[in-house]
């Protein structure tokens, strides 16, 4: 199908502010096109009120972690959700996935942690893996505290932050701890060794660039090893992982490789969901105030992860 109305007005508000010269572009130069992006889109902010949020530090493997907690006002205790936000392993922190983590937490009904994990190229690959799989393990151990059921702790990211949901549940399984319940990945990035043919088909003019997902592949891993699994999840043994939910934009230049994920865990036995959703691009979660497929797509989505956290 055609590009829904809404997200075809805002590629081509995206198109009319010009490309980015990924051959010449710094990682604190495209942080700052980033929030002005943000801010150019006048997403209307999260509803005031909706759920608690609280920021805090836990500790990490290169010192204290910034996260943000969600609490929803149902009492007693739920699932907890720890996320991971996208962009490309070099943009992005809390703040840009507030209201993403907001939405979270008010249609799943838990609590979400957000991870401020440590960003590339000053930090590369393991860093940010580091970082995640410390908070994962910090908010198994702290379930409790914070309200949430310990036997419930689920993973979800989008993007970048798919890659680094992925890659916890397999060093969770490689260690057998924390116990988790489910994974949700939106849009993840899971193969680095290979362009699948919708890079190609989707590669210019959906808000997200080949160019863009190359210059990022290499801003996070430098010279390392593209086939590590660690980096690349789909190239790993993916038996015995949490039941998943794996979504897809159409006109997302990932949305092969999120595909063949979703294959790769149901032929390994791993219970999965695919949304894969027509009309939308990469990064939909956080255009639902724009775009009323994305708001759609974006309730489907954690209506089906949060079945997952209560299976």
């Amino acid at each position: 199908m055609p590009l829904e109305p809404a997200t075809k007005a805002i590629v081509d508000r995206a198109a009319d502010a010009g490309a980015i010269d990924f051959a010449r572009i710094t990682p604190a130069r495209l942080r700052r096109i980033f929030m002005t992006g943000l801010a150019a889109l006048d997403v209307p902010g999260p509803e005031v009120g909706l759920d608690e949020a609280e920021d805090r530090t836990v500790p990490g493997p290169a010192g204290e972690l910034r996260v943000r907690v969600y609490r929803p006002p149902t009492t007693g205790a739920v699932p907890v959700v720890v996320f991971f936000h996208g962009g490309g392993f070099v943009i992005g922190n809390v703040d840009t996935h507030d209201g993403t983590c907001r939405t979270l937490c008010r249609l799943a009904q838990a609590v979400v942690v957000s991870v401020d994990y440590r960003l590339a190229p000053e930090h590369r690959f393991p860093a940010a893996l580091d970082d995640c799989e410390a908070a994962t393990r910090w908010v198994a151990a702290h379930a409790a505290e914070l309200g949430a059921d310990p036997g419930r702790v689920g993973v979800a990211g989008d993007s970048a932050g798919g890659n680094l949901a992925a890659a916890v549940t397999l060093r969770a399984r490689a260690a057998r701890q924390p116990p988790l319940a489910a994974q949700a990945l939106v849009y993840p990035t899971v193969d680095f060794t290979t362009d699948r043919p919708s890079v190609v088909a989707n590669g210019q003019g959906y808000l997200l660039s080949a160019e863009a997902v190359h210059w990022f592949v290499g801003q996070y891993l430098g010279d390392h090893d593209r086939a590590d699994p660690m980096a690349s999840p789909l190239l790993a043994d993916l038996a015995g992982l949490p039941p998943a939910v794996v979504a897809t934009a159409e006109f997302d230049p990932l949305h092969a490789e999120g595909g063949d994920y979703a294959s790769a865990l149901a032929a390994a036995g791993v219970p999965v969901t695919h949304l894969d959703f027509p009309g939308l691009v990469h990064g939909f979660l956080g255009l639902g105030a724009l775009s009323p497929g994305s708001a759609r797509a974006t309730e489907e989505l954690w209506a089906t992860f949060a079945a997952l956290l209560r299976d």
